[in-house]
């Protein structure tokens, strides 16, 4: 009886284990070509801007922070306090439900692209590594030569750098956590006095060169949520970086090039099965098995297939951005249905979103009756009620001259201590006052009572809190 058994092509395990589930390390050869040259103009870019973005500041703030320690974000320099963690939300969910059209429309392309990991991973380290190792035959050759002079040489000077350029990327990260005022302060005052922060700042280091120099392409493979999401996201109108295999293939496969020849009269297809576009993956997948988890359309492979073709005299895009419909029913990319329902909701988020900010204050002042205490009885028939006060500012300026105006009912209100608050920029403070109003102007047991907030003779804030009365009236 007949099995049908996978043959020697076949692929049930991913490139970087072996047989006996040990690491295999990935040795890709030198990219290049016209996707990877742009590749590296946006790779430049956003390295720039992933270096600068926690030490540039608009009107004072910080143009991205996340200090998840205090909930502070600043995100493109407007600044979210923890009562505007709704916004904050509301942007993340904006974000993935973004990454998810784009996915559906583009596939994996943000992961070869625009993630940082890969920018890192493809764009710095593995150049350093390609500029002291060599290509991909001299790493091979590297890899397994004694441990010699050369090699020591080499490999030493390579992980004094990736610790150099790991420390590097751990103090930028810890300017996004704590802001880059604190970390020049910390610099500044040298590590003696800040201990503790300098061991969070080697884990971090540790943590990026243990990514960098061993880890390195599993975490696109093993570790990230968003290879996983793209199982589900794809479909066969996605664009991906995809091999065209009804040309590629033929009619009795991919057949080595041989000089002169007529290829289409022999039935072969356009793949010379040169192998090119294996060695040169960063992640060790062989495209021409279609659409695979590892892939993070870095389009390496479309350039050196488009230089074999152009070499060997066939037309070029037999790897290139296409969908699945594309290669074998011939349609052109359209809206689908589902992208449709991406973008209306898409749309409605980013409304929401635009309508909330329209609606968010700089300054909140929050105003709450003193937990447990009642109302009481002073002279002249008058009713008093002690409140605590919360003042937020968001802004870059200091209110220095903050003072409180009943405005309904009538009555007064005198601060406890000083006659005036003071708030600090980016801070909050916090204060008692009592409320007095004079019994025969409560019309109610429980009144509610509008208060504004001043600075310097101005309203920068309203807010509502309720008083309590007695029961019977006058």
């Amino acid at each position: 009886m007949a099995t049908n058994l996978p043959d020697d092509s076949f692929r049930d395990s991913i490139a970087t284990i072996d047989a006996k589930g040990k690491r295999v390390f990935i040795h890709p050869k030198k990219p290049s070509g016209p996707f990877y040259d742009k590749r590296k103009i946006v790779s430049y870019l956003l390295l720039a801007f992933l270096f600068s973005a926690p030490f540039v500041k608009i009107n004072g703030n910080q143009f991205l922070m996340f200090n998840v320690l205090e909930r502070r974000f600043n995100i493109f320099s407007f600044p979210f306090w923890p009562q505007d963690f709704h916004l904050f939300v509301i942007s993340m969910i904006i974000g993935v439900v973004g990454l998810a059209l784009f996915t559906v429309a583009f596939g994996r392309i943000f992961c070869g692209w625009f993630c940082p990991q890969t920018i890192f991973m493809e764009m710095v380290f593995r150049r350093i590594e390609f500029w002291i190792d060599g290509d991909r035959a001299q790493q091979i050759r590297l890899r397994n030569q004694a441990w010699d002079g050369e090699k020591i040489r080499k490999r030493v000077t390579k992980w004094i750098i990736f610790f150099i350029i790991s420390f590097i990327i751990a103090n930028v990260f810890l300017a996004y956590l704590i802001g880059s005022d604190e970390l020049i302060r910390f610099i500044q005052e040298g590590p003696a006095k800040n201990a503790s922060t300098l061991i969070a700042l080697l884990i971090f280091t540790a943590v990026f060169y243990f990514i960098y120099a061993w880890f390195r392409e599993q975490v696109c493979i093993i570790a990230c949520p968003y290879g996983r999401m793209q199982g589900v996201l794809l479909d066969n109108k996605t664009i991906n970086v995809a091999y065209d295999h009804v040309r590629g293939e033929g009619e009795s496969g991919r057949a080595k090039f041989n000089k002169n020849e007529d290829r289409k009269a022999a039935g072969k297809g356009d793949c010379i099965d040169c192998k090119v576009c294996v060695h040169v993956c960063p992640t060790g997948i062989d495209i021409r098995n279609g659409t695979q988890l590892e892939c993070i359309n870095c389009t390496a492979c479309i350039d050196e297939c488009d230089s074999i073709m152009e070499k060997v005299g066939l037309p070029k895009g037999l790897i290139r951005y296409a969908s699945e419909d594309e290669i074998v029913k011939k349609e052109p990319f359209k809206l689908t249905t589902r992208m449709k329902g991406y973008i209306a909701v898409l749309s409605i988020l980013i409304g929401v979103f635009i309508g909330m900010l329209f609606l968010r204050n700089d300054v909140e002042a929050t105003i709450l009756h003193m937990p447990g205490q009642l109302f009481q009885r002073e002279g002249n028939n008058v009713i008093s009620n002690i409140y605590n006060y919360d003042i937020i500012n968001k802004t870059e300026r200091e209110f220095d001259n903050v003072t409180f105006k009943l405005v309904e009912p009538k009555g007064e209100i005198k601060l406890v201590g000083s006659p005036f608050a003071k708030v600090p920029k980016q801070g909050a403070t916090k204060g008692t006052f009592f409320v007095k109003i004079k019994e025969s102007d409560l019309k109610e047991e429980k009144v509610v009572l509008k208060i504004e907030v001043y600075n310097n003779g101005k309203v920068i804030e309203t807010a509502t809190t309720n008083f309590l009365g007695p029961r019977n009236f006058n």
